[in-house]
């Protein structure tokens, strides 16, 4: 799966994790991370439209009409804002954001002495998936696998 999604380079920061989770309170924090995470999916969604509109706006035949409004680019400064906050607001819980679009996070864990990624996605009830910090989504396995030191 990809990296997060810019609307422009550093235009939002990626989150960094500040401190290590068991699987018990990884899940623990859910409750507040899944409300975070739901504002950032919604939010990065107007984000988006409210910039391809003013893209639309901007190009082809409507390049010589009228620029398109102040008032357009205002919300999509104030969404990209919004973004950031949510983006902070997970940083200071201490999980990172992967993927705006899904609402993919990871939360750093132990395995066997090393550190992994305990993975959750909006709309799951819990972790049940880690990966190896350089593995990705894709090399996803069950925390029924997961031994914690």
């Amino acid at each position: 799966m990809a990296g997060p999604q810019f609307f422009a380079p550093g235009s939002v920061r990626p989150s960094r994790p500040k401190r290590r989770f068991s699987l018990e309170e990884a899940n623990r924090s859910l409750p507040l991370v899944k409300r975070v995470v739901g504002d950032i999916v919604k939010t990065h969604a107007l984000a988006m439209k409210l910039q391809h509109e003013i893209e639309r706006a901007t190009s082809g035949k409507q390049q010589h009409q009228q620029q398109p409004g102040t008032a357009m680019q205002q919300q999509l400064d104030a969404a990209m804002a919004k973004l950031e906050d949510f983006v902070d607001e997970l940083s200071e819980i201490g999980c990172e954001l992967k993927d705006y679009q899904t609402g993919l996070i990871d939360f750093v864990g132990r395995h066997e002495g090393r550190d992994v990624y305990l993975c959750w996605k909006l709309g799951e009830e819990r972790i049940t998936h880690w990966h190896e910090l350089d593995s990705g989504f894709a090399g996803r396995q069950s925390v029924s696998k997961l031994h914690e030191k």
